[in-house]
């Protein structure tokens, strides 16, 4: 089971709930904006980061961010550390537990340090659950009754409440603590009620029902009275319909419904079980909750295999195993589910071959997750690693000693000797390092740095994904005609004079250059390193490549010289960034973004800088735009586009 953190909207009240949450961020926007850069303003910006977690995740992100970078120019750390707090949740929800564990706790630290009781008892508990959700139970447990603690010191009942609920949650995942389990949960059940806090109570039912569903499927297992079954499948629907009527967040929704599911699916209604299923993988798509969508998918392939219809569950199962590799859940009990449900479908299909390949990926699998050798081999080789380093600290004191004699004997022996050993050293040491910062020199005209040492030290570079990136296109209008009137060192002369220059530009700003095609120049603002100041970067940029390309064509007319002219385009919105090729090693970027980033370029004018209405949202304290309305973009269809015509005085 997972205790789940955020907020977002009951199925049947979706339009009514959303028009409500539309209302508050609309009436928080105009509160922020009136607000000077001061304390209040980061906590009203959290709390429109807070609004957007539950529907728009990217958006939360951004807005998170917003808050981070003036709370620590006005050193407000209690600001920072609520700011973390969001961005950590974002991570969350998008099963990127990584990044939300390493924002969490930095959370912590800062709420530790000024003494911030309430922020420290919600950060343990939050930390609690990424080392639940790795089923690092003991760790988990640790992070929930230190919460416990911390809140009963402040008498703070909501947190109170969570922890035990928390601390339930950790006695679920074995049939013999199943009591305990209900015990603590219907203690926090309890205490929400009597603060009336409506989620809480949702997640509440929501956990309890679970166990009463997973208690019935035990003692299915078991052969056990059918009557204490039936009564344990009555009690679980019971929790998760009343759960349905408090959960607002997509991904709790979506994980109560797809438990709904699964109560229905062991009373064999299956198209009810369906039908929730489905409910389900729609609420968790809207907040990208891939492992959730898995889920979902799995129970829908599950239903299709009990029907016998092995070709519909086929690709259901696929889809699910896509999911859960995409977030790094290749020892999970769910893909398990999809491996056994591709092993069997396949050997009804009568595809041996690709089913004796899904039943050898299941065994290992199994192997993995359930044979307690792992451990012992984990654990031997942590051991070893230790001995390793002890080994490292005694072979390095006894190299030192060893330098100590040489460098004795060699006096002994002749210091002459000495000296030209040294001598050879040191012009050896001179000679590599000048080579080496040569070829580092080289390596980072065509890769950013922290990409660079990144494949300087493993040889690799993984690919990242970005939240928040602006994304810049030119392209030189009169390109052709130009070339025409140019001879080929000409042409290439004045390309390379106006790619310099927008190179000039760009490093002023902070941008990375990602590459040029023919007369096309491309850049980025707010990669490899995060920012939040990128979409004004950019666009600042933007104006200062038009302005130069202006100014040139000037000086060319006077001189008779054919002459560019330009259009520019920019996006901002999420990306994948990595490296590309095994000879010669690009840096690049993908995703919609950049895609529509080049619309931008190619639907704008001359001498005109054309933006997204994302990229407008983001900048439109900073810069005068106008409004084109809605255009029609190749491929795209009709996108909000504003022309910028300068900064705002």
């Amino acid at each position: 089971m997972k205790q789940r953190i955020a907020s977002v909207i009951f199925v049947l009240m979706t339009v009514f709930c959303h028009a409500q949450e539309v209302d508050k961020i609309d009436s928080l926007k105009k509160v922020i904006s009136s607000l000077p850069q001061d304390t209040a303003r980061v906590d009203k910006i959290n709390d429109l980061s807070t609004l957007y977690l539950g529907t728009n995740p990217d958006t939360a992100l951004i807005y998170a961010n917003q808050a981070k970078e003036l709370a620590d120019k006005i050193n407000y750390q209690d600001g920072i550390a609520w700011a973390l707090k969001r961005v950590g949740q974002v991570h969350n929800i998008k099963g990127d537990y990584v990044n939300s564990l390493q924002a969490w706790k930095e959370a912590l630290a800062i709420f530790e340090k000024t003494n911030n009781k309430k922020g420290t008892s919600n950060l343990l508990n939050n930390i609690g659950v990424i080392f639940y959700n790795r089923s690092l139970e003991d760790s988990a447990q640790d992070y929930y009754l230190r919460s416990l603690k911390v809140a009963e010191e402040i008498n703070d009942t909501l947190r109170i409440g969570t922890a035990l609920a928390n601390v339930g949650g950790v006695y679920t995942n074995k049939p013999a603590t199943f009591v305990k389990a209900l015990e603590y949960l219907h203690r926090a059940l309890n205490l929400y009620i009597a603060i009336s806090d409506s989620a809480s109570i949702g997640i509440s039912h929501s956990s309890i029902g679970y166990i009463y569903l997973e208690k019935a499927i035990q003692l299915d297992t078991a052969a056990s009275d059918s009557l204490v079954k039936a009564a344990d499948i009555d009690s679980s629907l019971s929790h998760l319909l009343a759960a349905q009527l408090y959960i607002k967040a997509s991904d709790d929704l979506a994980y109560t419904l797809n438990n709904i599911a699964k109560v229905y699916r062991e009373m064999k209604q299956y198209d009810l079980a369906i039908q929730y299923n489905r409910q389900a993988y729609d609420e968790a798509k809207k907040v990208d909750a891939r492992l959730v969508m898995a889920q979902s998918l799995l129970g829908i392939a599950q239903i299709d295999t009990s029907r016998g219809d092995y070709k519909s569950a086929l690709p259901v199962y696929k889809d699910a195993e896509v999911l859960l590799r995409q977030i790094g859940l290749d020892e999970s009990y769910d893909l398990v589910v999809a491996y056994e449900g591709l092993a069997q479908s396949y050997a009804h299909m009568k595809d041996f071959a690709n089913a004796f390949v899904y039943q050898s990926l299941l065994i290992n699998l199994k192997n993995d997750i359930y044979n307690y050798e792992v451990d012992k081999k984990l654990s031997t080789k942590l051991f070893a690693f230790d001995i390793g380093k002890k080994q490292g600290e005694v072979d390095l004191q006894k190299a030192i000693v060893g330098r100590q004699k040489l460098i004795r004997n060699g006096f002994i022996g002749g210091f002459a000797v000495v000296l030209l050993f040294a001598g050879v050293f040191f012009t050896q040491r001179n000679r590599i390092s000048k080579e080496k910062k040569r070829s580092d020199e080289l390596l980072l005209n065509i890769l950013p740095a922290e990409t660079a040492e990144e494949l300087k030290a493993t040889g690799t570079a993984k690919a990242k994904s970005f939240d928040m990136v602006s994304v810049l296109f030119t392209d030189f209008k009169n390109f052709t005609q130009a070339s025409e009137k140019l001879s080929p060192e000409e042409l290439v002369a004045e390309i390379n004079h106006c790619y310099s220059e927008f190179d000039k530009i760009i490093t002023q700003h902070g941008i990375e250059k990602i590459k040029t095609i023919g007369d096309a120049y491309m850049c980025a603002g707010g990669l490899p390193a995060t920012n939040t100041t990128n979409p004004v970067d950019v666009v600042q940029a933007g104006l200062d490549m038009v302005a130069f390309i202006e100014k040139n064509k000037q000086e060319r007319i006077a001189k008779g010289q054919p002459f560019f002219e330009l259009r520019c385009g920019v996006h901002t919105g999420p990306v994948v960034a990595g490296i590309v090729g095994i000879k010669k090693f690009a840096y690049d970027i993908w995703g919609d973004t950049v895609n529509t980033a080049s619309r931008m370029e190619s639907s704008g004018e001359i001498g005109r800088v054309n933006i997204s209405g994302s990229t407008y949202d983001l900048v439109k304290d900073k810069f005068h735009c106008i409004h084109r309305g809605k255009v029609k973009a190749k491929n795209k269809g009709e996108i909000d586009m504003y022309f910028v015509e300068g900064r705002n005085s």
